[in-house]
């Protein structure tokens, strides 16, 4: 069987690429970049129809991320990128099984998340990630795809979550908004298993996430332990997060950057948000790996690195 892997040259679609080279899968990797392995198309999401000529099924991990100010270049360009290219690989997909990777940015979010089922309503979005990941994911659910919607993903390779936690520790401290909660996490190796299975899911959207959720202070301080980052976790009062989150929109709307700060950023630290599995569970999915597997690895290589 020959799969395709659009976004095969970052973090998840790499993961995804040599996950389906190593079960026996034909791999061809779609992107701006080469992937890890495999043949390689060149497509650009935001420009053009993918070659899909002689592919089995695709798996579309391609997508633009960040926390855009409203109305700028970058707003425009994830657009381009999570809805118009998802219209533009599903026609290429011309009837082919499709997984498409969304997020669990894309449920509405209320303060009470401790038990997300996938329907729970999508509205009311933070951020222009959210709100192009649910209206991208609405096209791929209506021509018969299944959408997998992990939360946090994070694994060897990750440019994105753990280091930016790791950035934000300030002379040995880190502040993190609010009381600790219950957050789930998903590793990229529970995904990738996940991605190669979906295919032959009945269509509809699945959550993704490791077995269990975390307590978010106990799991930040595991993270800052295994990258040898002496911190000390102090709480943040939710109030002053938010004005602080609303000044930092409010000035980059002015720059057309990203905030240091979010309201979105501080939803998803601040409000517990667990996923229940049930419905990829019962397709016989089962995820493998934990947190503390992870940072076992990273802990081990720190000690490699200095033998």
């Amino acid at each position: 069987m020959r799969v395709a892997v659009t976004g095969a040259s970052g973090f998840c679609g790499g993961h995804v690429a040599r996950a389906a080279a190593a079960s026996g899968f034909r791999v061809v990797c779609l992107g701006r970049r080469p992937g890890p392995l495999g043949g390689y198309r060149y497509w650009d999401a935001a420009a053009r129809e993918p070659d899909l000529s002689g592919v089995d099924a695709v798996v579309h991990c391609a997508a633009a991320v960040g926390d855009p100010a409203p109305g700028s270049r970058a707003e425009a360009a994830m657009r381009a990128v999570n809805v118009d290219g998802t219209a533009r690989l599903l026609r290429a997909a011309a009837g082919r099984p499709v997984v498409w990777v969304s997020s669990a940015s894309v449920y509405d979010p209320r303060p009470d998340r401790s038990r997300i089922t996938e329907d729970h309503p999508r509205s009311n979005h933070l951020n222009a990630y959210g709100r192009t990941k649910a209206e991208g994911e609405a096209l791929a659910l209506a021509a018969g795809a299944v959408v997998l919607r992990p939360r946090a993903v994070y694994g060897p390779g990750d440019t994105q979550l753990l280091p930016r936690l790791v950035s934000r520790v300030r002379a040995g401290t880190l502040f993190l908004p609010g009381p600790d909660v219950r957050l789930s996490l998903t590793a990229v190796e529970n995904l990738a298993d996940a991605c190669l299975a979906a295919p032959a899911w009945p269509p509809g959207a699945y959550n993704i996430a490791d077995a269990a959720p975390y307590g978010r202070d106990a799991a930040v301080a595991a993270v800052l332990r295994a990258h040898g980052v002496p911190a000390r976790i102090r709480h943040l009062p939710r109030p002053l997060a938010a004005a602080a989150a609303r000044a930092a929109e409010s000035a980059a709307r002015l720059t057309g950057g990203e905030p240091a700060l979010s309201r979105y950023g501080l939803d998803q630290l601040s409000r517990p948000v667990v996923l229940d599995l049930s419905r990829a569970r019962a397709r016989g999915w089962t995820p493998r790996r934990t947190l503390e597997d992870y940072l076992g690895s990273c802990a081990q290589d720190r000690i490699n690195r200095r033998c």
